[in-house]
């Protein structure tokens, strides 16, 4: 044993061990309760980055602890390896996006390694392997069978600069995802996956997912937005033309619409101003609506702006005609692209009503306060209320008129009351190489015909010209296009559109059950062992794009027959960033922290330990480069105590003592204390921070210890089994400097294979408390009773304590408050 700690040679021996012994290499174990723990896994940027070494940290500790404490733990490692910044690189660099994908995970792989993170490596995959997309392919197919895949001409998010299409999940504030720039719209043919169809199902289960942060439930249950209402057909004054279907919530109000608004995507819109004066100021506001993107026009903050369409329509409740406007807050995606127009009732209809000079009409007045009056409103009233001026739905409650002007809805053959979703399906198609290729065929004679499953995969070519250009790089590869329809086996051409790279994200996890399986996306039998994830980890940033993906994927796949779970995930864990100088690391603020630079310099024990110790993992990380060196001081510190002690140690025999003298039993109790602690904030919890720093304490106590102590066989026992307590309960967190310590303190056997220590309740009994003695509110003494002594007896000795009763002498006791076991305060008059 070298007196001086050396990280780099301990963490290169013990990877080279368990590498070499597979020790974290799994297989189904029915005898074994099992336990899969997941944290999300990495776009190969090519170079691990603090977050990194954070989530996987969270990661590592519980996967050791969980197999220390018998579970047969499955924890795999891949690649999210499809995207954008692969191709766009290739473009940039003048690389091929599979030279610089695979380049990058070999990097990314050698720097987990380096971290020592138990991960079975057998299972690796990257979703850019032929082996997988194929699967991803047959995924597909199974999904058009059912009408779960199908295509359609559709408004959809468009990046110019990434010239692609984008989910509305992937554009964040008006910008994309991935390249930050403004995103507006296009109207093209596009896959789409009909996650609609599971809408109720993926809001229901919401309430299924105890283990899951109450935030991204929120977020999840507001982006499906289950909305009750009612379709109003509401007739256009040139009858040939038909009618307008609106969508309310709030059909309580309808006596209250005094014009209606469409969407610029509307197929009517250009038909109601065709030939009329407001024709060209209509075609013009739509060619500007292009320039925005969806999600901008959802914002709360959004200027309220239209144009007159020159039309119409009738109001049959109110038995008016009413102006129809196209606006830029009405999306074609939600409900039917049409709304009914009722500022004194809804804020968005008011601020524009403000703007444009239209009626304001009040129909819901407030129980129990002063009535409304148009003339004087400053903003929507919203709330429920009685119905005024609505004809005979007038004295009904908003709830109660809501219901009653449905069924008189259906009645008349003005509409439906009906359930709306603001979840849309889901586009799956990019205009890019660097994608798992849709498999579909199209054939003049045949259609849309389906690649057949023997002749999957259908294989991304390697020898691509990328040249930057908009529209799929795939479309001017004449040897990919060109294909036999399977059908009638005449010239046809395949689809050039590849998926989006969160469909691979989407059902990895159930991958990693049986990677090897060569039949079939998933082996049932192995991933009915495997499934649910236990223990998911990864950023809130993925609440609904990834995470709804996941579930979504995980239902389709059960119905499909390959899973028997509902939920992937059991317990979800959301962890904080890395904040360093008062944001998040990026290379664009230049305050990223090189993981590589902390490895060589203090070793990965000391980097997971600073990440898991400096803040709950739920919390973000605010970086302390004096929090390294008071890591890497602390494990300086333990390996030197062993080094000194080492020899004195090695000559101890047998395990903990089980009964110690009364001077010792302080320590023995703190001994097990700590265990508790430690055990209940990794099982319970997830404090890691106060776990390790629970351990620091037991450490100081034992390091605290005078040379002359060591000499006592008693004293050297206890304080052996307490430093092994701290190795075996420092493993998880920092596993190369515990085994390495394991060994030195003279156990033959890896401490990967050691069981969890256990904590004897009789020795955290403590035999007598130090009570505080207060008076009126200050510390007037100290008593040292039993433990178990009653309120009565500790009364009776705080008050005959001679410091106090100097200061209670000649005044009235009101009242003796207690804090169980720590403090009695005495109350008294003057």
């Amino acid at each position: 044993m070298d007196e001086k700690y050396q990280p780099g040679e301990i963490e290169q021996r013990w990877q080279k061990i368990w590498e070499g012994n597979k020790s974290f290499r799994v297989t189904e174990d029915s005898k074994l309760p099992k336990y899969y723990l997941l944290e999300m896994f990495p776009y190969p940027s090519g170079e691990i980055h603090m977050g990194h070494v954070r989530n996987y940290s969270i990661g590592d500790v519980i996967a050791r602890y969980r197999r220390m404490r018998g579970y047969n733990v499955l924890h795999p490692m891949g690649w999210d390896a499809f995207g954008l910044p692969a191709e766009n690189a290739a473009i940039e660099r003048g690389i091929h996006p599979v030279k610089w994908t695979m380049e990058n995970i070999a990097t990314m792989r050698q720097q987990l390694k380096k971290m020592g993170f138990s991960y079975d490596w057998d299972r690796e995959f990257a979703t850019c392997e032929e082996g997988y997309y194929r699967w991803e392919q047959l995924i597909f197919l199974e999904m058009y069978k059912r009408g779960l895949a199908y295509k359609k001409l559709s408004t959809v998010n468009w990046c110019n600069q990434c010239q692609t299409v984008l989910a509305n999940e992937q554009v964040e504030e008006g910008r994309c995802w991935r390249c930050e720039h403004e995103v507006g719209t296009r109207k093209l043919d596009q896959w789409f996956f009909r996650i609609t169809q599971y809408a109720d199902e993926l809001l229901r289960d919401c309430d299924t997912l105890k283990g899951w942060p109450e935030k991204v439930l929120t977020m999840q249950r507001n982006w499906i937005g289950k909305s009750l209402g009612a379709e109003i057909n509401f007739p256009l004054e040139d009858k040939k033309k038909g009618e307008l279907k609106v969508f309310t919530t709030r059909q309580d109000t309808v006596y209250g619409a005094t014009f209606v608004s469409i969407a610029p995507e509307h197929p009517l819109v250009l038909e109601l101003s065709r030939g009329k004066d407001e024709e060209k100021e209509v075609k013009e506001f739509i060619q500007e609506m292009k320039t925005v993107n969806q999600a901008r026009r959802e914002e709360p903050d959004l200027e309220r702006e239209g144009v007159f369409t020159g039309a119409y329509c009738y109001n049959p409740f109110s038995e008016e005609n009413i102006p129809i406007y196209v606006t830029n807050f009405v999306l074609m995606e939600y409900g039917t692209g049409a709304v009914m127009g009722v500022p004194a009732h809804d804020q968005r209809d008011f601020e524009f009503a403000d703007k444009y000079g239209l009626p304001v009409r009040i129909v819901v007045q407030p129980e129990a306060a002063e009535p409304l009056e148009a003339a004087h409103l400053a903003e929507a009233y919203l709330d429920e209320g009685i119905l005024e001026a609505s004809d005979h739905f007038s004295g009904f409650s908003s709830e109660d008129a809501r219901e009653k002007i449905a069924a008189f809805l259906e009645e008349k053959g003005w509409g439906k009351g009906t359930v709306r979703y603001r979840l849309r399906d889901w586009g799956i198609s990019r205009q890019r190489y660097w994608g798992a290729p849709i498999p579909i065929i199209y054939c003049d004679a045949c259609g849309i015909v389906p690649v057949p499953e023997e002749d999957l995969p259908v294989v991304l070519p390697k020898d691509i010209e990328l040249s930057g250009a908009g529209g799929s790089p795939l479309a001017n590869h004449p040897e990919f296009i060109q294909v036999s329809c399977p059908k009638c086996k005449g010239n046809a051409g395949r689809e050039t559109d590849t998926m989006d790279t969160f469909v691979e994200s989407s059902w990895y996890f159930a991958r990693y059950a049986s990677p090897d399986e060569l039949k079939a996306p998933l082996n049932k039998d192995r991933a009915a062992y495997w499934l649910p994830v236990d223990q998911y980890i990864g950023g809130i940033e993925h609440a609904v794009l990834h995470l709804l993906y996941a579930r979504f994927f995980t239902k389709v796949l059960r119905d499909l027959g390959w899973l028997g779970i509902n939920e992937p995930f059991v317990n979800l864990l959301t962890q904080g960033m890395v904040i360093k100088d008062g944001a998040k690391m990026s290379k664009s603020k230049g305050n990223v922290v090189d993981p590589n630079f902390l490895i060589e310099k203090f070793g990965a024990d000391t980097a997971r330990l600073f990440a898991l110790f400096a803040a709950p993992p739920e919390k973000d990380l605010d970086w302390s480069d004096q929090g390294v060196q008071g890591a890497y001081r602390f494990l300086n510190r333990l390996w030197r105590l062993i080094y000194q002690q080492r020899e004195v140690l090695l000559q101890v025999k047998g395990g903990a003592p089980g009964k110690v003298s009364a001077d010792l039993k302080d320590l023995r109790r703190q001994i097990h204390r700590t265990i508790k602690k430690v055990t209940e904030d990794i099982e319970k919890r997830y404090h890691f921070n106060t776990a390790i720093a629970a351990i620091m304490e037991l450490f100081n106590a034992l390091s605290a210890m005078r040379e002359e102590e060591w000499a006592k066989k008693e004293t050297a026992a206890l304080v052996k089994s307490g430093l092994e307590s701290i190795v075996v309960l420092l493993y998880p967190f920092v596993p190369h400097i515990s085994s390495q310590l394991w060994e030195e303190l003279g156990h033959q056997d890896n401490l990967e294979g050691q069981g969890w220590p256990e904590y004897s309740e009789d020795a955290l009994e403590e035999e007598q408390l130090l009570i505080v003695i207060q008076v009126d509110g200050k510390v007037r003494g100290r008593i040292s009773i039993p433990a178990g002594a009653s309120e009565e007896a500790i009364e009776k000795e705080a008050l005959a304590d001679p410091k106090v009763s100097a200061f209670i002498k000649g005044k009235q006791i009101q009242k003796v408050v207690q804090v169980p076991g720590r403090l009695i305060n005495i109350v008294s008059e003057g």
